[in-house]
C-alpha cells in the first residue's frame, strides 16, 4: 500500500535540539485492521495518524512504521533531515526539543519552550 503525506501545503512545526526536526503531536491514531495477503499470510495493517496541531490533516502510516515504532497518543510523529520518520514520547520530546516559530515573512525565527 503507499504511504500518503499530510493533505496541507504548510510545512509541519520544526523543533530544534542539537539537530532540527519537525514534528506533529499526536491527537489520535486509527489502526487499520489485519488483513490477509492473496497467499493467506496475515499482513498488519498501518494506521492513521491525526495530528493535535491545527491545520494538519490526518495522515497514513504503513505497518512497518507502527510495528517499528509503536507511537502512542500523546506522543510525536518526527520526521529528521534526510526523511527518516520516527516517533518520540512526549515527556523526551517535550524535553529535549524546542519549537522553531515563523515570525515574519523575512524568516526570522523566535524559540518556544513546549513543556506543557
Amino acid at each position: 500500500m503507499e504511504q500518503t503525506e499530510p493533505k496541507t501545503e504548510q510545512e509541519m512545526p520544526k523543533y530544534k535540539c542539537h539537530k532540527e526536526v519537525w514534528a506533529l503531536k499526536i491527537a489520535g491514531i486509527e489502526f487499520e485492521t489485519s488483513t490477509t495477503d492473496d497467499e493467506g499470510h496475515r499482513v498488519d495493517g498501518g494506521a492513521t495518524i491525526i495530528p493535535a496541531d491545527e491545520g494538519y490533516a490526518s495522515f497514513r502510516v504503513d505497518a512497518e512504521y507502527i510495528n517499528k515504532h509503536k507511537p502512542q497518543i500523546g506522543g510525536y510523529y518526527v520526521v529528521y533531515e534526510g526523511g527518516y520518520k520516527s516517533f518520540s514520547p512526549a515527556e523526551a520530546f517535550e524535553n529535549g526539543y524546542t519549537k522553531i516559530e515563523r515570525c515574519n515573512v523575512t524568516g526570522e525565527t523566535r524559540s518556544e519552550n513546549i513543556q506543557q
